[in-house]
């Protein structure tokens, strides 16, 4: 089936194309296009400051209605929705496969999930390890960036870790979103910590090695740009383990079912996630000028199909 699509070649901008979409394997669904998130890799991507991936695989923050199932699927119907995180969520419709997509009550802005999955995943891909750090009795915890993930991970470790929350000594380094934060939100590192959750693009793990306590665990949730130089040598020396949380693991569908629960019952609050709309017809370029731009107010943008 031929299709419209969005999709870019890493030199500024995105494009509208023909997409020849096959029939759904024995285990995908076909999906309808209902919204697709604006992600800030695809921005990266447009600018040529991430891999150019296939057409195929460009657009992955996905909301639609499921419009043909495979001889192998049995936990959706057609005519329900699904949040999901196969590409290319781009296109008026696309294939996604088992594992790939969860089910969710209402077409809504909130259930666009992958980047909610993203921040859940940061603690799940790993869990047991984490678990391990995190269960310390004197376990100390910074989380480097104040965006939206940063808020994701401090709700998460509230819902993994219940009954010892309360007490988490947590750690926020960053510069905005103050009211967000409170008391815990510092400018500057406060001796060492046991887990240290990165989302900052900057080298700051590598330029304070001295936050980093004795086999402590670093999860690695953001690219670093420009690149980095170091030799590791500080963090072997500490015995540091670190971890590099993808929504390509096979696992990813576990954050993006945690995810679909938590928003549905509001444990992770969206409500200031989604802050603007583009109709997939008239405004889709707009839609990545801002994504590039980020005009005052906005947090997230995404394009709507109906």
């Amino acid at each position: 089936m031929k299709v419209r699509t969005l999709y870019t070649d890493g030199k500024g901008k995105f494009i509208e194309t023909d997409y020849d979409k096959p029939e759904p394997c024995p285990n995908e669904i076909e999906v309808k296009a209902i919204y697709t998130g604006v992600c800030r890799s695809d921005i990266d991507m447009m600018q040529g400051r991430f891999t150019t991936l296939p057409l195929n695989m460009q657009g992955h923050e996905g909301l639609g209605q499921v419009t043909k199932l495979g001889s192998e699927v049995f936990d959706v119907r057609v005519g329900q929705y699904v949040a999901t995180r196969g590409e290319p969520a781009y296109a008026d419709y696309y294939n996604v496969r088992q594992g790939e997509y969860v089910r969710v009550p209402e077409v809504n802005p909130k259930y666009i999930l992958e980047p909610v999955a993203c921040g859940i995943n940061l603690l799940l891909q790993d869990y047991m390890l984490v678990k391990r750090i995190a269960d310390k009795p004197d376990c100390r915890v910074c989380v480097i960036g104040t965006g939206f993930l940063a808020k994701v991970v401090y709700d998460s470790l509230k819902v993994l870790y219940p009954t010892k929350f309360p007490g988490m000594d947590i750690t926020v380094i960053g510069s905005s979103n103050a009211e967000r934060w409170g008391h815990l939100l510092k400018n500057s590192f406060e001796g060492s910590y046991d887990l240290i959750i990165d989302l900052s693009s900057a080298d700051t793990i590598f330029l304070n090695p001295q936050i980093v306590a004795n086999q402590a665990v670093i999860i690695l949730g953001a690219e670093k740009y420009p690149a980095i130089s170091t030799t590791f040598s500080d963090l072997l020396w500490k015995a540091v383990t670190i971890v590099m949380p993808s929504p390509r693991t096979d696992q990813f569908i576990k954050a993006m079912t945690q995810a679909s629960i938590s928003v549905e019952h509001n444990i992770i609050d969206v409500r200031d996630m989604w802050t603007q709309a583009y109709d997939r017809d008239t405004e889709w370029t707009k839609a990545f000028e801002d994504g590039v731009n980020r005009p005052r107010g906005y947090n997230r943008g995404y394009i709507k199909w109906d």
